[in-house]
């Protein structure tokens, strides 16, 4: 299992300075990122993570609501295996069939990008969470009707937030989850509350162990008030001495 960092975690040091910040994760030690919004500039982003030895095992895009083409193209620039859809609006996750509607969707995006040697995936926020009228979340509801190939991204963080213990989701979820968001702190709404991880009350290692055919865990702070970069390099820290120990 890969760690990795959300490269929205750093987007105001990466619009500053791409490849410096990108020199930064690999210093502390990453291996891997998750871009943002990749298609916008794979070469330049392609460039800058050679340069540093880091791969991109996944990454994030709007696959729903975007060029599907130009983005499985940008992936194959990247290396990225797989494409992540990161949010489908509140609104489209009330009724079943709504959620339904998302799942053909996201079953029509794999079958191209499976075309291309891409998988796609899909990544929660809190809304997905909210339990529907046959006891089921939103996302269980979505993980029914799609199809085998594609992969579910859980944001552990967000699951708590909307009322799930982390944990038991995982675990009702199965071998669906291959990459998780690992994130910490008071599990509430605000973003900025975001901790480095291991320094909040998310229970870390019980959130990992519960995801059994777990690829990559995803590090990443929405926001976070005081410095990112250390909270960051703090993160991988605490990530690394549990995986050692």
């Amino acid at each position: 299992m890969t760690f990795s960092l959300q490269l929205y975690t750093v987007r105001r040091e990466l619009e500053a300075d791409l490849p410096g910040t990108l020199k930064q994760l690999a210093a502390i030690g990453f291996r891997a990122v998750e871009p943002y919004n990749f298609h916008a500039n794979p070469e330049e982003l392609s460039e800058a993570l050679r340069e540093n030895n880091l791969g991109a095992p996944s990454g994030h895009a709007p696959l729903l609501r975007s060029d599907q083409d130009a983005i499985f193209d940008a992936a194959i620039i990247l290396g990225i295996g797989t494409v992540i859809d990161p949010h489908v609006p509140a609104e489209q996750w009330t009724t079943q069939e709504d959620i339904a509607a998302t799942a053909a969707a996201l079953n029509a995006a794999a079958e191209k990008g499976a075309a291309r040697g891409v998988r796609v995936g899909y990544h929660n926020h809190w809304w997905e969470l909210q339990t529907l009228e046959d006891g089921r979340t939103g996302l269980e509801v979505l993980a029914a009707h799609l199809n085998p190939e594609v992969v579910l991204e859980v944001d552990t963080y967000w699951a708590a937030v909307g009322g799930q213990d982390p944990v038991a989701l995982l675990k009702r979820l199965g071998d669906r989850v291959r990459f998780i968001h690992i994130k910490d702190g008071p599990a509430t709404s605000n973003p900025a509350d975001q901790v480095a991880v291991g320094s909040g009350s998310m229970p870390v290692w019980d959130i990992i162990g519960a995801a059994g055919a777990l690829e990559t865990g995803v590090v990443e702070l929405d926001d976070h008030n005081g410095n990112m970069m250390d909270a960051v390099a703090a993160s991988f820290e605490y990530l690394s001495a549990g995986r050692t120990s």
